[in-house]
């Protein structure tokens, strides 16, 4: 562990009992009590995870927008401020460069939110295409990152803080808010398919500004949660990852994320290669399937149709929510249709499954 990256709240986990492991170069808790345990909670109470190895890039200036506007598939001219857009950017080939959060403070001031491995990469590459009236900052040193995620988030929360939390809409964030009296910004976005917030705060306030949620939330059932339970949380729920739904090899079409594609817009790179991608339409389709057979789906594992191989495995695992073994897979477009039987091979042993509508889990509105 000496040799990884910490966040500032690595010495809290290990005192209060995080098992931690190796992640993007981190060293973050994968849980805390079970997996099982910390995914129930998130889906009925609400449970807290840290999220500060998340990379933050800060982009200003006159030019800021129409910069922004040139690397991404999203639309950003749409913003207002105190909005956040999930989009994409991509290599001229169409590839995904990394799928990101824009975050408008103003008009000439941008907050983007980037996967950890691809930090320095998405970086490197925003660098390579600064124009003139733009400043590029990596602000990801400057802040601590806390998600609480669950039916529960607003009430535990709102006891912390005299902001109006209701207010808060879907994908907005506010700036200058006082959460158990340290200074935020809480965006109201996660990764679990369900209600939550994601706080940023400075580095020295976190341990103590997690332990104020805990304590918040202890006479509701909220736990601290590690990435085990994220990854299954985002799997049913079909939140893509980095590396498996989404690569420099795998375009949004393919991955089922074209309405994050705005064609509408002036030029973006990769739009000429993902329009002709779309023209034609894509070869191979992100799918969701159950297993029918024991066996745990694993990334890469392949998949066949027939006897012969039709693609493989991006993301699996066990759904605690659905009490099956569920998986995405990127398979051949024409054999992709909902209720088509597949087999997954695990272990040299083909297992069936069988093609399902997704995603797997859909949060129940208010």
């Amino acid at each position: 562990m000496d040799i990884l990256l910490k966040t500032p709240l690595y010495e809290t986990h290990r005192r209060n009992g995080g098992k931690m492991i190796e992640f993007a170069g981190w060293a973050l808790p994968v849980q805390y009590s079970s997996i099982l345990e910390e995914h129930e909670a998130v889906r009925s109470r609400a449970g807290l995870f840290d999220v500060s190895h998340m990379g933050k890039v800060e982009v200003k200036g006159k030019s800021a927008c129409e910069f922004i506007q040139k690397l991404t598939t999203g639309d950003i001219g749409v913003l207002v401020d105190g909005q956040a857009l999930y989009c994409l950017m991509c290599y001229p080939d169409g590839g995904v460069v990394d799928d990101i959060l824009v975050y408008r403070f103003g008009p000439e001031h941008f907050f983007l939110v980037v996967n950890a491995a691809n930090t320095e990469k998405d970086f490197n590459w925003l660098t390579q295409y600064k124009t003139d009236g733009v400043v590029i900052s990596n602000v990801s040193k400057d802040f601590a990152q806390l998600a609480l995620q669950g039916p529960l988030a607003e009430k535990v929360l709102q006891v912390l803080t005299e902001t109006d939390l209701a207010g808060l809409k879907f994908f907005h964030i506010l700036c200058g808010v006082h959460i158990a009296g340290f200074k935020c910004m809480i965006s109201r976005t996660g990764y679990t398919g369900e209600d939550g917030f994601e706080i940023y705060t400075s580095p020295s306030n976190a341990p103590a500004l997690w332990e104020a949620v805990l304590e918040a939330g202890k006479s509701s059932g909220v736990v601290p949660a590690g990435l085990g339970a994220r990854d299954t949380l985002r799997l049913e729920a079909c939140l893509p990852l980095y590396g498996h739904e989404l690569s420099p090899d795998i375009t949004p079409i393919e991955a089922g994320l074209g309405k994050f594609v705005r064609f509408e817009k002036p030029d973006f790179i990769g739009r000429a290669a993902l329009a002709a991608h779309l023209s034609r339409g894509p070869a191979r389709k992100l799918v969701g399937f159950e297993m029918g057979e024991r066996g745990i789906p694993r990334a890469c594992y392949p998949v066949e149709s027939g006897g012969r191989e039709i693609g493989f495995v991006t993301s699996g695992g066990y759904s605690p929510t659905l009490k099956k073994n569920i998986g995405l897979a990127l398979i051949e477009a024409g054999c992709a249709g909902q209720g088509s039987k597949i087999d997954v091979v695990i272990r040299a042993k083909r297992l069936k499954a069988v093609i399902v509508r997704i995603p797997f889990y859909k949060r129940q509105h208010k």
